[in-house]
């Protein structure tokens, strides 16, 4: 059982990498990062096409990954 959770884990960890590394960036530098932070806080630059479903892939595979980490150390032998 714990074997076949790490190599759950593992998969999906590479997955949520791929995922997040083919994501486009909001904007550059550090007002970038504020302002596309505050953006996304509160709703006014929406996601589509393609950068919406690899945002919702992320959030899936990011609860994944949280749920085996917690899985694999309540399992450890």
């Amino acid at each position: 059982m714990h074997t076949l959770l790490v190599i759950l884990l593992v998969i999906v960890s590479i997955a949520l990498i791929a995922v997040v590394l083919l994501q486009s960036g909001k904007s550059a530098g550090l007002s970038g990062a504020i302002s596309g932070g505050a953006e996304t806080l509160f709703g006014k630059q929406k996601a589509r096409g393609i950068d919406l479903i690899l945002h919702r892939i992320t959030v899936v595979l990011s609860i994944l990954f949280f749920l085996l980490a917690l899985a694999v150390t309540y399992f450890k032998i």
